[in-house]
């Protein structure tokens, strides 16, 4: 919650909140957090990724076009501070906009990573967002 509230991410509206969940159960109804980076922002991929996430079923309730904060990227990735590559890291995810969104639906945030991949490209299977368009680890 802290972090969507500092990417600046505002949820308004009247009357009651649309839900992507309404199937009378909401024990897996979750949210997540995906960014698309300054290289796939840079690439052209924006809509494809939105696309993937849709057409799974899941409903985007926040989106942010912004260009974070050297400040705000080191508060996203606190837990990778010690690690060798965390300058590198704010660095790149400094480089240009970034494409902050967050999406609603039943098991999203597994199903979720299961559509990303696997961190290294590499590693990743062709049909995954990341086997299908990432070359490098971290872009």
């Amino acid at each position: 919650v802290v972090l969507l509230s500092t990417l600046g991410i505002v949820f308004q509206g009247e009357g009651p909140p649309i839900s992507s969940c309404d199937t009378g159960t909401m024990a897996n109804c979750e949210r997540t957090f995906i960014a698309i980076k300054p290289d796939g922002v840079q690439r052209g991929l924006v809509g494809e990724i939105i696309k993937r996430f849709e057409q799974k079923g899941f409903r985007l309730v926040g989106l942010k076009f912004m260009q974070a904060s050297e400040d705000l990227l080191k508060e996203h990735y606190v837990d990778l501070k010690d690690r060798p590559f965390f300058a590198g890291l704010v660095k790149y995810m400094h480089s240009g906009p970034v494409v902050a969104m967050v999406w609603e639906g039943l098991n999203v945030v597994k199903t979720g990573r299961v559509m990303l991949g696997e961190t290294n490209p590499a590693d990743s299977k062709p049909g995954t967002i990341r086997g299908d368009f990432c070359i490098q680890v971290g872009r």
